[in-house]
């Protein structure tokens, strides 16, 4: 039985495309030991200069310090006890909700999810899988690294040591109710198959 750790990022709730397809993906695995994160329901902070202390390697004493410090704690305890972390990435002008960019914030601390070596940054979250369920108005050439979303997303993860990542996308949802319709379909058959 797996581990699922959901990280939902929509600022659409129920309507939301990359929500959808989550939840197409934990009905076909109702086995799965599920927490989630709604970021949008229940946002991280985003960085200031109280909770970058708090958040770095030796944080520094004191209660200013210690929220950020056990949330934290609590958002890393979440990506080491998954063995399969499921997030939700809507195309926001091209980017990741700014939501997200915070978790990934505070998933990122040196010492315990990456260390710096000579040869440069080593992950220390290993073993773990990730899918993406990526949300977007228009069509791309995902060659292209346009939209910044995904890889984005992807770089991150492979930043703290996941480098084993599925992306399932609905795109052209902006092309009518009947093109939306179709790339909805063919996402949730994708994700669910996994």
């Amino acid at each position: 039985m797996a581990n699922v750790l959901v990280i939902r990022s929509a600022a659409t709730g129920e309507a939301s495309v990359s929500n959808k397809l989550i939840n197409a993906y934990l009905a076909a695995h109702p086995e799965a030991n599920v927490v989630e994160r709604d970021l949008d329901a229940n946002p991280v902070p985003h960085v200031d200069s109280a909770s970058l202390a708090g958040i770095g390697r030796q944080a520094p004493e004191g209660d200013q310090f210690a929220a950020a410090r056990a949330l934290q704690d609590e958002i890393i305890g979440e990506v080491f006890a998954a063995d399969i972390i499921v997030i939700g990435v809507p195309v926001y002008n091209f980017g990741m909700p700014s939501t997200l960019k915070a978790w990934f914030d505070y998933v990122s601390r040196a010492g315990t999810t990456f260390q710096y070596t000579e040869k440069g940054p080593e992950g220390l979250v290993k073993g773990k899988k990730a899918i993406l369920a990526q949300a977007r108005a228009g069509k791309y050439d995902d060659a292209t690294g346009f939209p910044f979303a995904v890889p984005h997303t992807k770089s991150l993860l492979s930043f703290v040591g996941v480098d084993d990542v599925t992306v399932v996308t609905a795109e052209g949802l902006a092309f009518g109710p009947e093109a939306a319709a179709e790339a909805i379909s063919g996402a949730v058959a994708e994700i669910s198959a996994l």
